[in-house]
């Protein structure tokens, strides 16, 4: 059993033992943490070892609540009441100042109670009001901070194991461990490392040594003019640091004699030799030398009889506080200094003057004492101490002390002795008379036996303490009853207790000096270590002559050399500096707002550099698209004057060009585009009014019944150059004009502008229509009555060609528009009076069928013959077309003529009589009697429009879709009234005679089906009823994303809630939440949440795992289709929560800001060490110089670019800056990893969520990325069409896809590796893919470039692509359905080009195909824009011979159906599809429509159709509002109890 111990404390203290044979350290080294000072109870006496409690703790609520007001009196109140009194009180056994700092720094090397404790806790003293020293301006909120001392973590607990304190435990002169000791170290010849000057050691370098607070009389702060001891807080006062020094020279004097007598022994030897002296030296002067002087005569040490293992040498709290505060009774208001001749010098104060000794109250820890440069000045302290009679032993405590102590936290001061009451109940001491209780003492029972001395001389203290305690002796506090009790020597319970700590401390040392069996010393160096004093040691450092310094350094006594000049009082001593309270924060007010300002700017600033890029992207696109315009309208208007238009007072001037032409003067603008034509015609009357003022720069044209147009000049000569040509000008046109000058003011005065002008219109239409449609004058826009001279204005304007173009939408070089202006033009004048117009509009308003088709007769008799020839027809057909943007061929017009001739019987005739025309018009006499000329800005009453209003798909003129089903006409093509209130037709009743003409018999009864079952009773239900079957049936559509996004967010609230509930109620040993609760409850949580989102979303941008998925039966469960949707829906949310997250941070930076530094030293023990400093670090520290902070600030900025970039406008605007900003996920992760991994408050945890979705979509990724390697050749690549690009393509070996399902292509040709996606047009079942893309950006555009055929017979070698996919989406799913509905708007049809050819392929061999009926509606602006799906729609016509298809083409280019513009159109429309079965403007059997589809009343027609389909599809891409609308209409049709329309849709 010897040996293993023996062995095992070998090992322990192997690293401190040098070995060898020759080894001159033969004794085991003590340690200088205390560690294994007892071989059994190792932890005693060690460092981080409890307090050992000599009485019983005493907590209010017997575990660690202290005692404290109103069971106990005010701190503050007790100290001024029972330690206020005067200085200059001499110590009645003549004690001198240097025992007295002798005493504090024996307490600095044994222990200390000051370190704060983790977390932190308060027990703040509240400070009465109107206080002289603390609140002399009454305002009684003022409280002193006391932070409560450190505790053993294992106490605490319950009543049987209360709070034990932990201090610290320093080693004034070698420090508590053995980095600290190497840390004062020079490690040359066993010395201590000194600075520049050898009697001095280097300043403190290391932070996390010494305590540096800051300064209270200067405020100056920092290590700067700090020594390195080995106590912590040894230079709280040049005393202590004199002391200090002084066994700093004394260590370094003894190695120095070391090395001379043994030269041959190292730095170590030596260190540890002069160490161990040194230590034994300083054990005998504190047991032997100062600790009698500090007890009375009656409390002697007792002899040392050895060492005692088995008693605890650990310090007891009650000593702390008992010889600490016997000590401040003693200390004096100021020290003096005198030199070995007993010249006792004058003191340099801050302010230069001179003082007869240094001020106690304004020495506190001073940075580079004005009066201690030079071991001599530390000398001549040191002697200066050693004279000075220090205060009497009593209850009052000096100023210096009990007011300016200095203070923690906020507060430069403090009440030392209300700190040590306080500290007294944090320690849970217990009262006055249970201490003596327990110490053996004889109890007191009166107030005026704690010390009769005082009761006799001064009562008034003892009867106000008693009063403050209400006369409750028990309640008395050992700390004050202690101090009362003492009188010029410590009372019996300090005594007791001072001398047991001592005693202990002796005995219970292994390494005591005196203890032969340790090998420190022999008989002989013992005998000579007891024969050493305090006077050696002062007399062998400073070299001062023995006889200036008296025998006994801790009394003077009489007949001492150098006595002090006299016992000092405050007088003529500097006074203190009064308290100041720090403000943390100050000076950083305006830096933080500005950076929260920059924080919250980055969303702005991304926004603003997207919009950069958009707008060059755009630009470059225009650029592209109208080089070759430009260059045409470049050499047409080459020619012109530069110039400033001005607009009026409200508009800004816009640069024009001015180009004088035969007959017309034409105003340009900066984009080449004309912007006004002013016709000059005789008999104008042209007047010229020219500037006479400010340079004469400024020109006003007035032309009668035209807005004026005002010009600014930058040099009167180009002014008077355009003068000349315009009069040149208007001499050849015959005109006449007039010119003089005025002021530039009435010039612009008289000028009529383009708003006025706007006014005046505005009035002329609306009296116009209310003779018209007979509106009240009052709707009509009246003015008032003194405004008549501007009514007649209005009444007598006439409008231009261009502005009644403008008032009918249309271009003033249109046909229609030339047509209609000569015909309503009576007086050929070149515009329209308010009679003219007024006479036009009635025939369309109010008159019939026949005025109305005599009107558009006239109209295109353009030669006035009285006869409409065929050419004059094909001409009217042609201004239509030109209106609506198509363009028909002349031949196919020619055919549309002929056969409307042959049809009407005038198959010999060249040319039409009125009466000709209208009986070829007869059968459309409902279109004729509601068509009317729609003029824009003009609200049509709603009568109008109600007759306006059709159907398209089920109507009165509804046709079947071809001969071949005729029989089944009755289930397909549907009548019926969409709005009962609406007037009826006059055909309601009679067989349509389309009808009847296209099947080539005579229909005698024909029976539309009206479906008034639709309009049972049973089916009209309350709005109630509706709203909940809308929600059933929206719950039913979407229940898989309700169920997803409701799992999701239940997991992310989850999370959230989870750290909510850690940091609100499971985290108060961490002490956060007092710091900042709101703040770290609401970034923690949002932390977990936005970890988790920012983690799965990756699972969202898996397409070959979604692809995979969804044709499992994960499907029925997971809305993978939606999979974008939730990417947009986490990212939403993600972001919402960051910026929730980014502002409690800001919270938290702003507290952590102004809170201490003990505080945050408990918060982040990584970053922080408490060093007394208190000042925190500023803001910038936190947002810039912390890896959290500035990885935070980066997120921000990656995650305002993204979302930016990201957003729907932007991303159409530049895809290529979506692409590459979007690769900045890379970089996002990275940061999110370092931001979470940091562990400031909490371990890491964002691996915890990341991890699983990174494998995943690595995994995906790489699928992708093998795919993307492969190159695969263009076999075709076809020029379409309204910028459309068809690419054919090889099918890669193993791609296996279905009709709907997109790809993401990639051209390296094009200098990018972007990926966009389209979908595939072309079949499964073909051997190629195909693709039909539109040139909508700068990259389509630049792919329909580089695919362009070759010029010559050059044979094309086409650029290849690289593939990645094939990606599932929801319109693959048109399979499962029914009945299934296809909408397709623009390219948004390139989805279902696929499935149509893919069904009647599948039709054709007989494929079982659960879908029985397809309805596709295709809307597009004109026919021509994408005419290579109308082959796509002919092939399936041609293949479809079951009719599983039912194909409806909406041109919403053209206006309704009853609008003039349109009427002649429609009509031809409807001939050519009876005639011919195909349409005129698509060639296919299809029916064509003019408008927006009806989605609602087609949807309720499908309910009719279809009754024993109880679900039906409908599958929508294209703009959003087109989608939209589709969602609106299937929500309104979900209302009722009937046909469930699901909804799927794409946008692009």
């Amino acid at each position: 059993m010897g040996f293993c111990l023996a062995l095992a404390w070998t090992l322990l203290v192997g690293p401190w033992t040098p070995m060898g044979a020759q080894n001159p350290i033969s004794w085991e080294v003590q340690r200088f943490d205390g560690w294994y000072n007892n071989l059994v109870e190792h932890r005693w006496g060690s460092k981080g070892s409890p307090l050992q409690r000599l009485v019983p703790a005493s907590y209010a609520d017997g575990v660690y609540q202290p005692l404290g007001e109103p069971y106990l009196p005010n701190p503050r109140d007790l100290s001024n009441i029972a330690m206020r009194g005067p200085a200059g009180q001499a110590s009645l056994q003549n004690r001198t100042v240097l025992g007295v700092f002798f005493g504090y720094h024996v307490l600095s090397d044994l222990v200390s109670v000051e370190t704060p404790g983790c977390p932190a806790e308060f027990l703040n003293i509240r400070i009465p009001p109107g206080d002289p020293v603390f609140d002399p301006d009454q305002r009684g909120d003022v409280v002193l901070p006391f932070q409560r001392s450190r505790w053993h973590p294992k106490t605490g607990r319950s009543p049987s194991n209360p709070r034990g304190l932990t201090p610290a435990w320093p080693r004034s002169i070698y420090g508590s461990s053995h980095s600290w000791s190497d840390a004062l170290r020079s490690f040359s010849g066993g010395q201590l490392a000194s600075g520049p000057d050898p009697a001095f050691p280097r300043h403190s370098q290391n932070p996390l040594l010494m305590w540096a607070a800051p300064d209270p009389a200067t405020g100056r702060r920092g290590p700067q003019g700090l020594y390195a001891f080995g106590a912590k807080r040894g230079n709280r006062e040049p005393f202590l640091q004199a002391l200090g020094l002084l066994w700093f020279r004394y260590h370094n004097l003894c190695a120095q004699r070391l090395a001379r007598e043994h030269p041959d022994w190292g730095d170590e030897e030596l260190f540890q030799h002069a160490r161990k002296r040194v230590i034994a030296t300083y054990q005998n002067i504190a047991f032997y030398e100062w600790l009698p002087s500090f007890l009375p005569k009656t409390k002697t040490p007792p002899a040392y009889a050895g060492y005692r293992p088995f008693l605890d040498p650990s310090i007891s709290p009650e000593f702390v506080v008992a010889s600490e505060q016997f000590l401040s009774t003693m200390v004096p208001p100021g020290v003096y200094m005198r030199n070995a001749s007993c010249h006792f010098q004058g003191i340099i104060n801050q302010n230069s003057s001179i003082s007869r000794a240094l001020r106690v109250c304004n020495s506190y820890w001073s940075r580079e004492h004005l009066n201690l440069q030079s071991a001599e000045d530390v000398d001549a302290l040191l002697l200066g101490m050693a004279s000075q009679i220090a205060e009497r032993e009593d209850h009052v405590v000096v100023e210096d002390v009990r007011d300016f102590w200095p203070g923690t936290l906020k507060f430069s001061r403090t009440d030392h002795l209300a700190s040590c009451l306080q500290r007294g109940r944090d320690l849970g001491l217990p009262s006055y008379t249970k201490a003596r209780a327990a110490l053996g003492l004889p109890p007191v029972i009166r107030w005026q036996d704690i010390n009769p001395a005082l009761s006799w001389s001064n009562d008034t203290v003892l009867k106000a303490t008693a009063a403050l305690y209400n006369q409750d002796l028990s309640r008395l506090e050992l700390l004050l009853g202690g101090l009362l009790e003492s009188h010029g020597d410590p009372g019996t319970l300090f005594s007791t207790i001072v001398l047991d700590q001592f005693v202990r401390l002796r005995d219970g040392d292994r390494y005591w000096f005196e203890n032969t069996r340790n090998g420190l010393f022999s008989e002989q160096e013992i005998a000579e270590i007891r024969n050493t004093s305090l006077w050696d040691v002062l007399v062998a450092v400073t070299n001062t002559n023995p006889s200036a310094l008296q025998p006994n350094v801790f009394f003077w006594l009489a007949g001492d050399p150098c006595p002090q000049p006299g016992q000092l009082s405050t007088e003529g001593l500097p006074t203190c500096a009064p308290p100041v309270i720090r403000d943390y924060f100050e000076g950083s007010e305006f830096g933080f707002g500005v950076t929260i300002v920059i924080l919250c700017c980055f969303p702005l600033v991304s926004l603003l550099s997207a919009w950069i890029v958009a707008q060059l992207r755009m630009r470059n696109f225009k650029r592209l698209q109208s080089k070759d315009r430009q260059s045409i309208m470049c050499e047409k208007l080459a020619e012109g004057v530069e110039a400033l238009e001005w607009q009026g007072h409200k508009e800004p001037c816009r640069p024009v060009l001015v180009h004088l032409q035969p007959g017309q003067i034409r105003v340009v603008g900066g984009r080449l585009t004309v912007l006004r034509t002013i016709q000059l015609r005789p008999p104008q009357q042209i007047k010229l009014i020219l500037s006479n003022n400010r340079g004469r720069r400024t020109l006003l044209l007035k032309i009668p019944k035209e807005y004026d147009l005002v010009l600014l000049f930058n040099l009167e000569a180009e002014r008077q150059a355009l003068v000349e040509n315009l009069r040149s000008a208007l001499k050849e046109s015959e005109l006449g004009f007039q010119e003089w000058e005025l002021r530039e003011q009435e010039v612009m005065r008289a000028a009529v502008t383009r708003e006025q002008r706007s006014h005046l219109l505005e009035t002329f239409f609306r009296h116009l229509f209310s003779q018209v449609l007979d509106i009240n004058q009052v709707d009509a826009g009246t003015l008032p009555l003194d405004s008549s001279r501007k009514v007649e204005e209005a009444l007598m304007c006439e409008l231009s060609r261009a502005e009644f173009a403008e008032s009918l939408g249309l271009k003033p070089q249109d046909m229609f528009v030339e047509s209609m202006f000569s015909l309503a033009d009576k007086d050929g004048n070149g515009y329209l009076s308010f009679r003219e117009f007024l006479d036009i509009l009635v025939v369309f308003m109010k008159g019939s069928p026949e005025e109305k088709s005599r009107l558009m007769f006239r109209m295109y008799d353009f030669d006035g013959n009285g006869l409409i020839s065929k050419d004059e027809f094909i001409r009217m057909l042609r201004s239509f077309i030109e209106i609506s943007n198509n363009c028909l061929p002349k031949a196919q017009l020619a055919e549309v003529v002929e056969s409307l001739f042959r049809e009407s019987g005038f198959h010999d005739k060249e040319e039409l009589t009125w009466e000709d025309f209208h009986f070829m018009l007869r059968d459309h006499d409902s279109e004729l009697r509601f068509t009317q000329l729609c003029v824009k800005g003009v609200e049509v009453p709603e009568v109008i429009k109600d007759l306006c209003r059709r159907a398209s798909y089920i109507s009165q003129e509804k046709i079947c879709p071809s001969p071949r089903v005729s029989a089944r006409c009755s289930h397909n093509t549907v009548e019926t009234e969409w709005t009962p209130q609406r007037p009826q037709c006059p055909m309601d009743t009679d067989p349509p005679q389309e009808v009847r003409r296209r099947f080539g018999k005579k229909v005698t009864s024909f029976q539309p089906l009206l479906f008034t079952e639709a309009h049972r009773e049973k089916f009209q239900r309350s709005r109630r009823h509706q709203t909940v079957q809308q929600f059933k049936r929206f719950v039913e559509n979407y229940r898989r994303h309700i169920g997803c996004v409701a799992v999701f967010y239940a997991v992310a609230g989850g999370l959230f809630l989870e750290r909510a509930y850690y940091y609100t109620f499971a985290a108060h040993h961490r002490g956060i939440t007092d710091t900042t609760r709101v703040g770290i409850i609401l970034s923690r949580g949002t932390a977990a949440s936005v970890s988790f989102m920012f983690s799965y979303i990756l699972l969202t941008m898996c397409r070959n795992l979604i692809t995979f998925l969804r044709e499992t039966f994960l499907n029925r469960y997971i809305p993978f289709d939606a999979a974008v949707d939730f990417h947009r829906l986490i990212a939403a949310t993600a972001i919402v929560l960051t910026v929730l997250h980014s502002a409690s941070h800001v919270m938290n930076v702003f507290l952590f800001s102004i809170s201490p530094l003990s505080v945050l030293s408990c918060l982040f023990p990584a970053l922080f060490h408490d060093d007394g400093s208190e000042f925190p670090q500023k803001y910038y520290w936190w947002f810039f110089q912390t890896i959290p902070g500035l990885t935070g600030v980066l997120l921000l900025l990656v995650l305002a670019i993204m979302y930016v970039f990201a957003s729907h406008h932007f991303r159409r605007c530049s895809f290529r800056g979506f692409w590459l900003t979007h690769h900045l996920y890379i970089l996002l992760y990275v940061l999110l990893i370092i931001h979470g991994s940091y562990a400031l408050i909490q371990p890491p945890r964002f691996h915890i969520f990341f991890l699983v979705p990174a494998l995943i979509y690595a995994g995906d990724k790489l699928v992708s990325l093998s795919r993307k390697k492969v190159e695969i050749s263009v076999v075709k690549a076809e020029l379409l069409p309204s910028g459309v690009t068809h690419l054919r393509f090889q099918r890669p070996q193993g791609f296996e896809y279905k009709s709907g399902q997109w790809v993401r292509i990639a051209c390296l040709a094009l200098g990018t590796t972007e990926y966009h996606p389209f979908t595939l047009t072309s079949a499964p079942h073909e051997d190629t893919l195909s693709l039909h893309i539109r040139a909508a950006g700068p990259w389509t555009t630049r792919l329909r470039e580089i695919y362009s055929p070759p010029t010559g017979d050059r044979c094309a070698r086409y650029p290849k692509l690289y593939l990645d996919g094939p990606f599932g989406e929801g319109h693959q799913e048109w399979h499962k359905f029914e009945v299934s509905v296809l909408v397709g708007g623009g390219i948004g049809v390139t989805p279902f080009a696929s499935i149509l050819k893919d069904l009647v392929f599948k039709s054709s061999v007989s494929c079982h195909v659960f879908c029985k009926k397809i309805y596709f509606i295709w809307v597009t602006r004109t026919q021509r824009q994408f005419e290579w799906l109308a082959d796509i729609i002919r092939e399936v016509e041609e293949n479809d011979c079951q009719d599983l298809v039912s194909v409806h083409i909406y041109i919403t280019q053209l206006a309704e159906k009853f609008d003039l513009r349109t009427t002649m159109l429609y009509i031809c429309e409807r001939h050519f599809q009876k005639v011919l079965n195909r349409s005129l403007f698509t060639g296919l059997r299809s029916i064509t429509h003019f408008g927006r589809p009806p989605f609602e009343a087609f949807f309720n027609s499908l309910q009719e159709v279809h009754p024993q389909v109880r679900k039906i599809g409908v599958f929508s891409c294209g703009p959003p509002g087109m989608t939209k609308n589709v969602e609106k209409a299937c929500q309104v049709i979900n209302k009722q109890d009937r046909t469930h329309f699901s909804h799927h849709y794409e946008n692009f």
